[in-house]
């Protein structure tokens, strides 16, 4: 296993608007039109993108949605626990990685709020996001802490926990 610095200068990665580092790998050059997308969708989007994606321990992802299923796989580090609420309000702690316990593959549904954290101390996860049909910020969504718990009131201890 390699270190969290290592990685960030080996791929280059940057800061993210909702935590952790990335850098984006692929973007398709095939380009699906906004009339055989969804509603949630606000344009033309790639078929599909792909970024490597970093957190810290200390660090969290915050609670965000997008218009389309995001797909993780994990790389590197220890096991990373994302928590998803679904559009039934029904909240689900994946955990990524490769533990007894862990899956190194997770998909999050288009539309649920999700965020993530390194719950282990000392630790990162290093793994890749794709996205199918591809990301576009235009898509995306940051959660408000208190509409996100207003929603979803017995969520309200992970709201706090995974939002600026």
């Amino acid at each position: 296993m390699r270190s969290a610095q290592y990685w960030k200068q080996k791929l280059q990665l940057t800061s993210h608007i909702e935590g952790g580092s990335y850098k984006e790998i692929y973007r398709s050059s095939l380009v699906l039109p906004k009339g055989s997308l969804t509603r949630q969708h606000n344009g033309n989007r790639n078929a599909m993108t792909n970024i490597y994606f970093m957190l810290e321990y200390g660090e969290f992802s915050a609670f965000h949605r997008i218009a389309s299923d995001e797909l993780w796989h994990h790389y590197d580090g220890d096991d990373l626990s994302i928590y998803e609420i679904d559009s039934n309000g029904a909240l689900t702690r994946h955990l990524l990685g490769v533990s007894t316990y862990a899956s190194p593959f997770v998909t999050i549904s288009a539309g649920s709020w999700f965020g993530s954290r390194a719950e282990n101390p000392n630790s990162y996860t290093l793994c890749g996001c794709t996205v199918a049909p591809g990301f576009d910020f235009a898509d995306f969504e940051l959660a408000n802490r208190d509409a996100l718990t207003a929603l979803y009131p017995t969520h309200h201890k992970i709201i706090d926990e995974l939002t600026r």
